[in-house]
């Protein structure tokens, strides 16, 4: 685990230059660092630099930047190759130096060339150069675990795990993607390819980039539709085999994550992912695991309960702490430090927390995400089942929503979840449920426009129009759609995988582990347990009702079901209670007219006025009475990320 950083270009980047990049990410590699630079034709430089946490063979021979034995290949790479021990045997001809899974790519390029991707199984971000071809090659998993940005510019690239490297490297010109704030301020978060900034993008989840002396060739080895729709060709339809099959999946997901020469433990919050996870380490270990939770003082969202007497049950040493609200408080500062992008999924405050209870004790933690993508496990995915159910009922109202009203229409004074199911029409965007009021608020942020124009929610992109893919694909493989509104729900789910996964879910967990140099796994996005899900029929996943039910079934074996039924709590934070209260000066401060106006990014008249009647009465909206906490934190949070890092580089 670590972070990675480089160049393929022909300007004045030198190697001081390249090691202040590299140091941006201390917290990612505190044991180890390394850069080398290659000039090559054309007067290009190529640069790889990375910071190491070390994880496997903590001996020198893991150092990187690695070279081949014959001095071709040169790679630098962040996460774990978790069968890297049988590659090393098919790859077996290769004079191996070391015992860590960084040389294993090396051994599978020589051996496949740029397919080496479809060999490698894990979480991973790797620049690889190839001397012989004068070409550097970035690769990013299957699913997105680990981050990679590159900056592509007059004919050059510079690539980082984050973006403090690129904000530190020499000529980085600063411009921002207003177009994409509207969409940040929605969903809280930037999918790949896209990033706030102009020409810098994500490698996105299960892609290869290849770059030579400007020319730049992308290529897709795995993606979440593609994978589903091979999957569709071999359904395992008996329940019981199913359920083996999986169960086998996991524990072996499982025992590959624990290989480590560093101390490990699990995160068990005491629901039914973690403490599967949890279970499966404490039957493949010989020693009792280490399990980490924390708590709250408020028992609105304390589960630490449930945690405990999972772990006494599994017989784990176990680690509980409480948190406060100030603890809580205490780290908001910290959010652009590690978050160096616009993020505002406030539960990335409690996972620093666990992240830092745990790192206390170990170094590599594991996780239960994705059993909810993965499973259908969220709340949503019901209202998902429902929403299709009603659609033609929804499609009725939404034509007799439109007889004028005194004041409006019929629409506006029905209850607001009547409104979402008819305001639901567009086929493109069947399971992306939302009040129009939200997304035009959003917009309206940066472009003054008044709520109030239904019409225009189709030409804002707060969605995603690409469900289409996902309805094709279902259409096409012929599922088993088991169960009433599975076709929906399937929807929701792949977009889930493709957007939400590794948009917001990985990347909370990355930066929050990596904030205390903590590496976590998750035997869940293992590739082998994710194509396993895809041949799973949805009937035994969401039965009458029943979310996760083969994952619950199969966490029953382990744990009584009397410990894990119950409703989900999450990671919630007073978002509403903040904002109004400890926090209400510095976001009053965020919008001051004169400061918005300096800044030149948000509509003043539009920003001032909405902020100043959230806080008056906790609502933003056209009579709604509808809480705006949402978008008040994702602005804050956005305007304290650009105070960080566009400002004070300003200062500079």
């Amino acid at each position: 685990m670590c972070g990675i950083c480089g160049f393929f270009t022909r300007g004045s980047i030198k190697e001081g230059n390249l090691e202040a990049m590299n140091n941006t990410m201390r917290h990612r590699g505190p044991d180890d660092a390394g850069l080398e630079l290659y000039p090559i034709s054309g007067g290009y430089t190529v640069g790889l630099a990375q910071r190491r946490l070390a994880i496997q063979d903590l001996s020198p021979l893991g150092h990187q930047p690695m070279t081949s034995a014959d001095g071709r290949l040169s790679v630098v790479f962040n996460g774990e190759i978790y069968h890297f021990q049988e590659l090393r045997e098919e790859l077996s001809d290769y004079p191996f130096r070391s015992r860590c899974d960084t040389e294993v790519i090396l051994a599978a390029y020589l051996r496949w060339g740029d397919a080496f991707v479809e060999h490698i199984h894990g979480m991973f971000a790797i620049a690889l150069y190839d001397r012989e071809q004068e070409t550097l090659y970035l690769a990013r998993d299957r699913i997105g675990k680990k981050p990679l940005y590159y900056w592509m510019e007059d004919g050059n690239l510079v690539f980082a795990s984050e973006l403090k490297p690129i904000l530190a490297c020499p000529g980085f010109d600063v411009r921002i993607r207003r177009d994409l704030i509207p969409r940040y301020l929605y969903q809280q978060y930037y999918n790949a390819p896209n990033t706030v900034f102009e020409d810098v993008y994500q490698l996105k989840p299960g892609h290869l980039l290849a770059f030579h002396c400007g020319e730049t060739r992308e290529s897709c080895y795995w993606s979440v539709c593609g994978a589903y729709e091979q999957a569709q060709q071999s359904l395992i339809t008996d329940y019981d085999a199913a359920k083996t099959v999986l169960k086998n999946q996991l524990r072996q997901a499982v025992a590959r994550r624990m290989i480590a020469d560093v101390p490990l433990g699990c995160f068990l919050s005491g629901g039914y992912d973690s403490s599967l996870i949890s279970a499966m380490a404490q039957e493949v270990s010989h020693d009792p695991i280490r399990t980490f939770s924390i708590g709250f003082e408020d028992p609105a969202y304390n589960e630490a309960e449930y945690a405990r007497q999972v772990a006494a049950h599994l017989g784990t040493r176990h680690t509980e702490t409480i948190i406060t609200e100030a603890d809580m408080l205490a780290l908001v500062d910290s959010i652009a430090d590690y978050y160096d992008e616009p993020f505002a999924d406030s539960s990335q405050i409690p996972t620093m927390l666990v992240c830092e209870t745990a790192r206390k004790d170990v170094t590599v933690a594991l996780s239960g995400d994705g059993g909810d993508e993965f499973f259908c496990g969220y709340n949503i995915y019901d209202n998902v089942a429902q929403a299709q159910q009603l659609d033609l009922v929804g499609g009725i109202t939404w034509g007799v929503g439109q007889i004028p009203f005194p004041g409006g229409h019929l629409m506006d004074i029905l209850p607001f979840r009547v409104q979402v199911v008819a305001e639901n029409r567009d086929p493109r965007t069947k399971v992306q449920f939302a009040s129009e009021s939200y997304i035009l608020a959003a917009h309206a942020f940066l472009s003054g426009q008044e709520m109030g124009d239904a019409d225009a929610v189709a030409d804002i992109p707060c969605k995603y129009p690409v469900e289409k893919v996902y309805a094709e694909v279902i259409r096409r493989t012929g599922a088993r759609h088991q169960g009433r509104g599975a076709a929906w729900q399937i929807r929701r789910m792949l977009l889930d995988m493709d957007t939400y996964l590794p948009g917001d879910i990985l990347v909370k967990m990355d930066r929050a582990s990596m904030k205390y140099s903590l590496e976590c796994r998750c035997p869940i996005m293992d590739t082998g347990v994710m194509e396993t899900s895809f041949r799973i029929p949805h009937g035994f996943k969401y039965r009458k009702g029943d979310k996760k039910h083969i994952l619950k079934d199969i966490a029953y074996d382990y744990i009584p079901s009397s410990l894990l039924d119950r409703p989900k709590k999450g990671f919630g934070v007073p978002l509403d209670a903040w904002l109004r209260g400890p926090l209400r000066e510095a976001l009053t401060d965020y919008c001051e007219s004169s400061w918005l106006s300096r800044q030149g990014i948000f509509d003043v008249p539009y920003v001032t006025d909405f902020i100043a009647r959230y806080l008056q009465r906790g609502d933003a909206g056209p009579a709604s009475g509808a809480n705006y906490s949402k978008l008040a934190w994702s602005f804050f949070v956005f305007q304290q990320w650009y105070e960080r890092h566009i400002l004070q580089r300003g200062r500079q």
